[in-house]
């Protein structure tokens, strides 16, 4: 699919535009991200917050998962804002805190928020990088990473799901992952991709077979690409798919 040219969300961050690109950015990538990882919060209650900073919350909301849909506004914000900076450990450990500070986890002495993980971790059974490696691992991923002279959609998408196994924070790495993508698409031009919860399913498969058979993740994020496209529609944004 290759690079893509479409107007960025920036200009409209700094207006605080309602309705545009960044405002439905913004609510569609958040409340889908949050919902992934189960998150209680509707679409309606996370545009509700977005655009009302208030919330009619019914019963049985965590408060975590309120926190968590404003952190993760605030880390789209971060990505836009450091969209044509190189991806570097220190951005992936900020996005980190933006996502996890004042939680729960952020009072547990054994949870590092905004940095690495201190303990051992699995995921769908699989062994993840072992604490001790993982700063190892990231200077590797993002060293190969960087090398490359033109970035594309495939590239992107290996790079999440490269990141997803080293899994190198304790909690929050499948919205860290998705939110460096969200950054990487914005640095080179590549149209983005919203995994909707509605396929998480799909997602997860791809993410646990990627080094056995690469299809699976890659279509499912060609899909989210989509429905980004569709969104772009929307707005009447132009845009080179090309």
């Amino acid at each position: 699919m290759g690079t893509s040219r479409m107007a960025r969300p920036s200009k409209q961050k700094e207006m605080k535009l309602s309705g545009g690109l960044y405002h439905e950015l913004q609510v569609r990538m958040t409340y889908n991200s949050n919902h992934i990882e189960g998150s209680k919060l509707s679409e309606d209650q996370t545009r509700l917050i977005f655009e009302t900073n208030t919330l009619d919350v019914g019963d049985g909301i965590p408060v975590d998962d309120v926190l968590e849909t404003v952190h993760h506004f605030r880390a789209i914000d971060y990505v836009i804002d450091t969209a044509e900076d190189e991806l570097t450990e220190e951005i992936i450990k900020h996005l980190h805190y933006i996502l996890k500070h004042d939680t729960k986890n952020s009072t547990f002495a054994w949870f590092a928020v905004g940095d690495y993980k201190k303990r051992a971790n699995v995921v769908g059974g699989r062994e993840t990088s072992k604490p001790s490696e993982v700063h190892k691992h990231m200077q590797a991923l993002l060293s190969q990473y960087n090398a490359k002279d033109n970035v594309t959609v495939e590239d992107i998408i290996a790079l999440h799901a490269e990141f997803e196994y080293i899994h190198p924070f304790q909690d929050g790495n499948g919205r860290v992952g998705r939110l460096v993508a969200l950054k990487e698409c914005l640095r080179h031009n590549v149209i983005p991709f919203i995994i909707e919860d509605a396929k998480k399913n799909f997602y997860y498969r791809g993410l646990s077979e990627w080094r056995n058979e690469k299809g699976w993740l890659t279509d499912t994020c060609l899909d989210g690409q989509d429905t980004f496209v569709r969104l772009l529609d929307m707005l009447e944004i132009p845009y080179d798919r090309n």
